[in-house]
């Protein structure tokens, strides 16, 4: 009978120009004493990061296999990579679409026993070993010549390494709130017995932990909790990153552009922050699926996206911007001077519309949480990107802090910006994140 072996294969591919001159590392390591067993890399020619980092992971599980040829069945695999694109989509939770990643993904798969590998979403930071392969081999391409295992110095800059736990590999699900929550609980006297359940949380961190199984009481479950006391695992929250579109013509002359007018398309400007955010997206490997308003300048920053990572988008009428009436195109000061009765109405009270026949908050309001309450419901668990607008982003947020609607004038909104709500089993909400403009800069 052949001997049980466990192996750690960290694999990452690189492209500086995406696509652009390429390469990939990958090293196999003893999972029992973290000992590295086998490094590769290679310089690739030009290529998308994708393609490099699903090559990097064909290297690796290749040089596992090599180094165990007779192991069969006996030999087990466990993967770590900081490409959420890659984990998802070889665990089979995402689908394959991009033509270029199918056959590399069937390559990967037909390396060994679909039983015999698992995978894991790690940090970049807990990734180096192979990161610093890939930038040698295109280091090395750079120079007109291939990398030499010889004078590689990736491991003398890696972190050190702990076996893995004879528990098995850890999942790539965030985690960490139930922990967290378990010993509040154990603080406060909380004991787990016989009616205890076992769940596995969502922690408030964008960035995918280990997945953590902590003992949470049945009773806690019951009721929901408010507040700093000990709460109950609800499991992974429908995730809304909330992405507003690329600049227009009109957005730096802060015009009123809403659903009633011309629906503009994005200005160049607009396009690069479409493309600076699809990047962005790429390389944090987080959005699962993509929604997004019926309007053009929408539609088009959704598809940068969705072209980046190989997803579908789905129109939802429900986060269009809303009707300005009469304003649309106008300035601020313009409708104070033709329209400065009805303005000054407008911004004292939410169910007054305007000029026109427009939307009144009130009204947006109640067609964006119809939206929300459909959103969640269908990507319970996932993270989604959500492209729309200003007053439909900004109404998500004030809803979820139960803040009236004129705290809506008090938010910041720039275009191309990333906000943050989560919206958990138990109806409550949390916003993470605010009007983020750094992928821009």
């Amino acid at each position: 009978m052949s001997i049980a072996r466990r192996l750690v294969v960290e694999a990452d591919g690189g492209s500086r120009g995406n696509p652009g001159p390429a390469g990939y590392g990958a090293v196999v390591i003893d999972a029992a004493t973290g000992e590295t067993l086998a490094e590769a890399a290679e310089y690739i020619g030009v290529a998308t990061n994708n393609v490099a980092e699903y090559r990097g992971l064909i290297a690796g599980l290749t040089a596992a296999k090599a180094l165990f040829p007779d192991a069969g069945d006996a030999l087990r695999v466990h993967v770590r990579m900081d490409s959420k694109l890659v984990v998802e989509q070889m665990s089979g939770r995402w689908k394959i679409k991009h033509p270029d990643m199918k056959p590399l993904a069937a390559r990967a798969a037909a390396i060994l026993p679909p039983s015999s590998v698992t995978y894991e979403w790690i940090p970049r930071a807990q990734n180096k070993h192979a990161d610093r392969l890939a930038n040698e081999a295109m280091d090395a391409g750079r120079d007109g010549r291939q990398w030499e295992a010889s004078a590689s110095t990736a491991e003398l800059d890696a972190p050190a390494r702990t076996p893995l736990p004879d528990r098995g590999p850890p999942g790539d699900a965030v985690a960490g709130a139930a922990k967290a929550r378990a010993a509040l609980a154990a603080a406060r006297g909380g004991t787990a017995d016989a009616g205890t359940l076992f769940e596995v949380d969502a922690g408030a961190s964008e960035e995918p932990e280990p997945t953590d199984v902590t003992a949470v009481p049945a009773s806690a479950v019951a009721s929901p909790q408010v507040g700093w006391a000990a709460a109950p695992d609800l499991g992974a929250p429908a995730t809304f990153v909330l992405l507003r579109h690329g600049e227009t013509l009109l957005t730096p002359e802060k015009r009123f552009s809403g659903s009633g007018g011309t629906d503009p398309e994005l200005s160049a400007v607009g396009r690069d922050q479409a493309a600076r955010a699809a990047l962005h997206f790429a390389a944090l490997g987080t959005v699962q699926d993509i929604v997004c308003s019926p309007l053009r300048r929408c539609r088009e920053t959704a598809a940068a996206v969705a072209d980046r990572l190989g997803l579908d988008v789905r129109i939802e009428d429900g986060l269009r911007e809303t009707d300005f009436g009469s304003w649309e195109g106008l300035t601020f000061g313009e409708v104070r001077e033709r329209y400065g009765d009805d303005l000054t109405a407008w911004l004292a009270d939410p169910e007054t519309a305007p000029t026109g026949g427009g939307e009144s908050f009130t009204e947006v309001a109640d067609r964006v949480a119809a939206a929300r309450d459909r959103l969640t419901a269908r990507y319970a668990g996932r993270t989604v990107l959500v492209v729309t607008h200003v007053t439909p982003i900004k109404t998500l947020v004030r809803l979820a802090l139960e803040a009236p609607a004129q705290s809506m004038f008090r938010m910041e909104l720039s275009a191309a910006s990333i906000s943050t709500v989560a919206y958990y089993g138990d109806g409550n909400a949390s916003v993470r994140l605010l009007n983020d403009t750094s992928h821009l800069r």
